[in-house]
């Protein structure tokens, strides 16, 4: 049996060789026809490329051709190093990745791939079906990697971009500064304008701020509420909106939030107001220390006479006007009552010798002064923020300035 020549396997190779250029030659020639069947394809099968604006479809058929054209070069030099997410995604902008969803295109990646399998025994040589299948599945792998790289690296690019508007629009709120492109960014990141608004403050926890905001998410999707939220130094700041109960808010939002006060600013209508309601509560976070067995969380309207003691302008302001002012207009004997009332230490009878009534009659007073104002003054905490707010209305009407 005569045994094979040395030179018998370079013989083989330079087969081989051939046989790819052959098939290589039938490829490049075909890319072009291949693309399109592959976007009749999609267009036969595919309902959302369908759906889709031309300027889109159009780059859709260039990440198409750029598919097939890079498998080319990619059997040409199977060993070599390739940058296929490059190569193929890079032809299109990105802002396609916002336009097409990660199904999509892999949808889209499998019935081009499906169309280059479907034509593998009239594109490949001769004798060389089975390399080119082989070679077809081994790129199906890589371009999958791939595809989930461009998405990877678009969510994480999108997050971080996301997280700094975000803040932007946080910040602007806290700051008072929260204008119309305030809420252009805050609906660029899925703010869609909720009637009812409130800011809920208090200390961020140690550690990693992203796993706050995370949390708080998660909080806010249990309780169907939106969110715009972010830590600032050692704030962690929540912009809720869809529910009229800022404590209800609170009190669903609180578990990421660290030990120690947290104060929700009353309900505002919209983000542009959102404001009023994070001064409040920044007031309120401030003032919180005064009023130790204060719940938590707690509203920003009940440590009213805290925060005016701590020279809160806006709470002065709002207890003159919701308490004092409306005494003032129902009468002088509801507001002589109340003042009696509290001198005498909350006593009904030492009121009424001092004021020379019945005690029913200062009983009866009490009742209108509760249902004036909303504030009970036989209640411990309601009567100390009604003595606040006679004090603050009296130096009001006593200011030859007012």
């Amino acid at each position: 049996m005569p045994e094979p020549s040395a030179n018998a396997a370079p013989q083989d190779a330079r087969r081989s060789a051939h046989a790819h250029a052959a098939t290589l030659k039938r490829l490049e020639k075909s890319s072009g026809s291949l693309a399109a069947q592959a976007i009749a394809r999609m267009d036969e099968t595919l309902s959302w490329y369908r759906a889709m604006p031309p300027e889109n479809r159009s780059w859709i058929g260039l990440v198409a051709q750029a598919g097939i054209a890079a498998f080319t070069e990619w059997f040409r030099h199977p060993d070599a190093p390739q940058a296929i997410s490059t190569d193929v995604f890079g032809t299109a902008p990105r802002e396609l990745t916002r336009a097409i969803t990660l199904r999509q295109t892999v949808e889209m990646v499998r019935t081009t791939i499906e169309v280059m399998e479907s034509a593998i025994d009239e594109v490949a040589a001769p004798g060389d079906e089975s390399v080119l299948r082989e070679a077809l599945l081994v790129y199906a792998r890589e371009i999958a990697f791939a595809t989930a790289q461009v998405y990877a690296q678009a969510a994480e690019a999108r997050g971080a971009w996301d997280a700094r508007l975000e803040s932007l629009v946080v910040n602007a709120v806290l700051s008072g500064e929260a204008d119309e492109g305030a809420v252009s960014r805050a609906a660029a990141l899925g703010w869609n304008s909720p009637e009812h608004v409130c800011v809920v403050l208090g200390t961020a926890p140690d550690g990693d701020s992203e796993l706050t905001v995370e949390a708080i998410r998660r909080a806010a999707r249990h309780a169907k509420l939106q969110v715009l939220t972010g830590v600032l130094g050692d704030r962690l700041v929540v912009i809720a909106g869809g529910n009229d109960n800022p404590l209800h808010v609170a009190k669903s939002l609180i578990g990421p939030y660290a030990a120690g006060p947290v104060v929700a600013g009353p309900i505002v209508p919209d983000l542009l107001a959102a404001t009023r309601s994070a001064q409040a509560a920044a007031a309120g976070l401030k003032a919180s220390a005064a009023w130790q067995d204060a719940p938590r969380p707690v509203l920003a309207d009940d440590l009213l006479p805290e925060r005016a003691i701590a020279g809160d302008p806006a709470a002065r302001e709002q207890l003159v006007e919701e308490i004092y002012r409306p005494l003032e207009e129902a009468g002088s004997a509801l507001l002589e009552t109340l003042s009696v009332y509290l001198e005498q230490a909350s006593s009904l009878e030492g009121a009424a010798r001092m004021l020379f009534v019945h005690p029913n009659t200062v009983r009866y007073r009490l009742r209108r002064v509760t249902d004036v104002t909303g504030w009970s003054p036989s209640d411990v905490r309601s009567a100390f923020t009604l003595r606040i707010a006679l004090i603050l209305g009296r130096l009001a009407d006593g200011d030859p300035q007012s």
